[in-house]
């Protein structure tokens, strides 16, 4: 494998559909207020929060390679890196300038969006960098953070930084599809986190895994997951989301699945790994249909 290839796969391009589809939710309220945005800055802003996404992960396979995290990971097709830097360690400082690189032009991106809306960009723009700089490094010593964090980056930064991009309002729609999104990537991150606990523990990290145990974190991913369902439904019946919105509670019943047999998985990879992969699927599914419902 060149380097070239190595550098691709730490930037996990199976999983970059993620910050699309959290900006994709901004874009979707904007359309849903009446006020489409211009498709130069729409592009932009999904190009924008690709790019951090990818910066990242670059960031994280780089620190968890010098650290020596990846060789001890049991990886997984969900969890545990993408393998890319032990088996091409000559690749390091092209993984590492890549990720500096996707981050300038995030930036690049945010200064032209600063330049256009003012000082309330400047503030969820700054957030959003920063948590991509100290995520691996310190905020995984921290279990609380480490939590929430994600879902702070990819739910309220990145939506509703979207929706100030485009020059829409901040209603409340727009911070209830933020928290929507809060919950469900915690709750990615957190099961995501079951197959690397011990290693992570090697390399001094703390997230609630660890401090909790795998069977209290294993409760904690259902409450996550089934609130985000609960606060969906909540608004719908509020008033707060359209009744198309219903559409995101199709996923409703596998995600019940997965909270329910996840306890009796931890214990057997096979059906972990299986757990791991439906849920990511739910995820997904959850946020393209909330951007169809309220698009329609």
């Amino acid at each position: 494998m060149s380097e070239t290839v190595a550098v691709v796969r730490a930037s996990r391009p199976n999983f970059l559909v993620l910050a699309p589809l959290c900006a994709g939710l901004g874009v979707a309220v904007a359309w849903h207020q009446g006020e489409p945005p211009t498709l130069i800055n729409t592009l932009l802003v999904l190009i924008g929060a690709l790019l951090a996404h990818a910066a990242v992960n670059l960031l994280n396979e780089y620190e968890d390679f010098t650290s020596g995290l990846d060789l001890m990971t049991r990886r997984t097709p969900f969890s545990g890196g993408s393998g890319a830097l032990p088996e091409v360690p000559s690749a390091a400082r092209q993984v590492l300038l890549a990720a500096f690189g996707t981050l300038g032009l995030v930036i690049a991106i945010g200064l032209y969006f600063l330049w256009l809306r003012g000082l309330p960009m400047l503030v969820l723009g700054a957030a959003g960098v920063a948590l991509v700089l100290t995520y691996t490094r310190w905020i995984t010593r921290s279990p609380l953070i480490c939590l929430l964090a994600p879902g702070l980056g990819f739910g309220p930064v990145m939506i509703l930084g979207s929706l100030i991009a485009l020059g829409a309002r901040l209603d409340v729609t727009a911070v209830t599809v933020s928290a929507i999104g809060l919950l469900l990537v915690s709750e990615l991150l957190l099961i995501n986190q079951i197959p690397d606990a011990d290693a992570d523990r090697k390399v001094g990290r703390r997230h609630l895994v660890i401090t909790l145990g795998q069977p209290a974190a294993a409760r904690l991913v259902a409450l996550l997951l089934l609130s985000s369902y609960g606060l969906l439904e909540a608004a719908i019946w509020i008033g707060w989301l359209p009744v198309w919105a219903t559409l995101a509670l199709a996923p409703l019943p596998a995600a019940i699945w997965v909270s329910v047999k996840l306890p009796g998985a931890l214990a057997n990879p096979v059906q972990l790994n299986t757990l791991l992969g439906i849920n990511v699927a739910v995820l997904l599914a959850t946020l393209a249909l909330l951007i169809c419902g309220l698009s329609l």
